[in-house]
């Protein structure tokens, strides 16, 4: 399983707690879309998870800015993730940037909000904050292997464990 977590926000710990903590130590890797906020959190997660594929967020400190690149590509059973935390020219700026980057699906923070988008021909994927929500559900994603083909399937699923989107990620043709 791939889980994918953003907006952490802690001075000192990850934060993670129910279904999202479950999820992060079950993982074969994890995503974290950025803004861990200091640099005891980051260990924090490495602690639950070694596989950990971060990177730098707007309000990151600056050991974070050492250690993590601003924009990453990960790799997941033949799906390919380009992960930056924002893009401040919106869905259009992080469409671009996939592209550019050969992706099949783009991962983002920022907004603290969880969506999947599929609309454009590149998806977008926010997990959404497991630890600030800010007027959302504390969320986190988290996909699998497609049982029926090649792909991913996946969910965004609340600390609570409700999955409450179910999408699919498949490897683009082009």
């Amino acid at each position: 399983m791939l889980t994918v977590v953003s907006d952490t926000h802690g001075t000192d710990g990850h934060r993670l707690r129910g279904r999202t903590l479950e999820a992060v130590r079950a993982a074969d890797r994890v995503i974290h879309a950025g803004d861990f906020y200091r640099e005891p959190v980051l260990d924090a997660f490495l602690a639950e998870n070694e596989s950990l594929f971060g990177v730098v967020g707007n309000n990151d400190d600056a050991a974070i800015r050492k250690r993590l690149p601003r924009e990453r590509i990960v790799a997941y059973e033949g799906v390919t993730f380009a992960v930056r935390h924002r893009s401040r020219s919106g869905a259009t700026g992080l469409v671009m940037f996939g592209r550019e980057r050969d992706a099949d699906v783009v991962v983002f923070g920022h907004s603290h909000r969880p969506e999947f988008d599929d609309s454009a021909d590149l998806p977008l994927l926010n997990p959404g904050s497991h630890a600030q929500p800010r007027g959302n559900r504390a969320a986190h994603a988290e996909l699998e292997p497609d049982p029926d083909g090649v792909g991913l399937v996946g969910r965004l699923v609340t600390t609570d464990g409700e999955v409450f989107r179910r999408f699919t990620v498949d490897p683009r043709d082009d």
